[in-house]
């Protein structure tokens, strides 16, 4: 057994020179995470928390982060040997007082069957990395700029006057002392105006300017943060993109990924989606293959609430949106019209983040009172899901949290707090997390079961990204036609004997945008 504190990224470092780690892990920072996963998981900090010891800082040999930090390369072994041991020492000690709390809170068969297991499958996702094509991005930068400047071009002609668009309280003064919109927020502590994105989709609806200012941003953000910032993650020796993915940072089971983070590429604007055009297969005899899990939460929500309308349109193989939306409208299936559906899709989508009337009145663009007649209809359409919110909440009051299918549990410090807000928050999360979890934790299982596949059939192909409910694979294309139905198999069984039938869609393309 290799005992560790964020064994994945010594599995790495090894695997750089040749080195798989083998044998069982027991990962410290892991173990926290599922205990307390909103705290903070780093080793000085458990250390002080738990141990009450405050090891040495690394900061203290290499200097503090940024240009003029040094490398341990250079720290003189007396100092290393000293900080070494004690980083050892350290977490041996954590493990010992971690591992009790694992038992005591039945997180034991979570952590050695779903999160341990994962570090192997992220290490060599990490480890391949996947192939970027520079030059497109480089051409679709410049596509990019033109659209950039045309979009200012437009919000200073319907302004008829001269402002910086990219300044927050340049756009402030703008739109709500020069142009007279109404400002429907309060202040900022500094007396400036919030034009952040929540006050301007409201506005947009009936102010042009202010979707076209955030279109602005929108595209100034995709420009900086990936198209012109991929090209330079590129690694020199590989000639791939090797992305970290994190499994302790989100608490609700997700991963997440950053240097780059690839979960934030927009999906829902055109410009967005094009810049999957840049991830393409590592040579010609590769192909990208993407599964994705088909509307995995709503089928969950199904699963665990039981709710018998919402399993029997699954079961049967309806289109979900378009049965809530006959439901609620009182229509027959083959006569919902598309804005029907849509409508019902975004009413589907926000009940489980815990949406209210105004909220969903927003997202529709129609009055309250229609939005809060859409949520009574969807609640008698689904009494059962109704009656799971009401029991999940009431059990996360006399519990102090939530659980997952696989156990993994969040607690709920503010569940009976005197704030309202916090407590309503703790209440959406209470509704939202076993839903959210469940999701994360299929995904985890298939991963590390399509690893073992690959492994056991000696495939050369490499799974590259996850990102949200959707795996992507390096595949060399005389291996395509006998895989496919393996990652099939193990993503659709990775929860046995589910009421709710789990679906995954497949596509394959020489980009991951032609993949999905």
């Amino acid at each position: 057994e290799k005992i560790g504190q964020n064994l994945k990224y010594d599995a790495i470092v090894l695997k750089n020179y040749g080195v798989e780690l083998r044998g069982a892990y027991w990962d410290t920072m892991l173990a926290h995470y599922l205990w307390e996963p909103e705290l903070r998981h780093g080793m000085n900090f458990l250390s002080e928390t738990y141990l009450g010891y405050a090891p040495v800082k690394i900061e203290e040999l290499i200097g503090k982060k940024g240009v003029n930090q040094g490398n341990m390369r250079d720290v003189p072994l007396e100092q290393i040997k000293e900080y070494a041991a004690e980083d050892a020492d350290i977490t041996i000690q954590l493990r010992d007082f971690l591992a009790p709390k694992l038992n005591d809170n039945q997180l034991e068969k979570l952590f050695r069957e779903v999160e341990t297991p994962l570090v192997k499958v992220l290490a060599d996702v990490e480890y391949a990395g996947v192939r970027i094509n520079p030059h497109f991005l480089m051409e679709y930068s410049g596509v990019l700029a033109e659209k950039i400047v045309a979009l200012e071009e437009k919000v200073l002609k319907q302004a008829g006057f001269t402002f910086n668009i990219a300044s927050p309280k340049q756009v402030g003064e703008a739109l709500f002392d020069q142009m007279k919109i109404p400002y429907p927020g309060k202040k900022m502590k500094s007396g400036q105006y919030s034009t952040d994105e929540e006050i301007l989709s409201e506005l947009a609806l009936t102010h042009p300017i202010c979707a076209d200012i955030l279109a602005h941003r929108g595209l100034m953000k995709l420009k900086s943060t990936y198209v012109d910032a991929l090209p330079t993650m590129i690694n020199p020796k590989t000639g791939r993109v090797h992305s970290q993915f994190n499994q302790t940072i989100a608490a609700t089971g997700r991963l997440s990924s950053q240097n780059p983070n690839l979960q934030n590429i927009p999906i829902r604007t055109i410009e967005g989606r094009e810049v999957r055009k840049a991830f393409i297969p590592r040579d010609a005899d590769h192909v990208l293959l993407s599964a994705d899990y088909s509307q995995i939460e709503l089928r969950l929500i199904a699963e665990i609430s039981g709710d018998e309308a919402m399993l029997d349109a699954f079961q049967k193989g309806l289109d979900i949106h378009t049965a809530t939306a006959a439901g609620v409208y009182g229509v027959p299936l083959d006569q919902v019209t598309s804005d029907q559906r849509r409508a019902a899709k975004t009413v589907n989508f926000s009940i489980i983040y815990g949406a209210g009337a105004t909220n969903l009145s927003n997202q529709l663009g129609i009055k309250r009172a229609e939005a809060k007649e859409l949520i009574e209809n969807y609640f008698k359409q689904y009494s059962g899901l109704k009656k799971y919110m009401t029991d999940i909440v009431e059990f996360a009051r006399i519990n102090g949290y939530v659980e997952t299918l696989l156990g993994r549990r969040r607690k709920l410090r503010d569940i009976d707090s005197r704030n309202g807000m916090m407590r309503s928050m703790a209440e959406r999360i209470a509704i939202n997390t076993p839903i959210q979890g469940t999701a994360a934790d299929l995904i985890k299982v298939a991963m590390i079961n399509i690893r073992e596949a690959l492994i056991a059939g000696n495939f050369q192909s490499k799974m590259i990204l996850q990102v949200h409910d959707e795996l992507v694979f390096d595949v060399q294309k005389d291996e395509l036609e006998r895989l496919k139905p393996i990652i099939f198999d193990k993503m659709t069984t990775a929860i046995p004997n589910l009421k709710v039938p789990i679906l995954v869609e497949m596509g394959t393309g020489d980009n991951w945008l032609e993949a999905h």
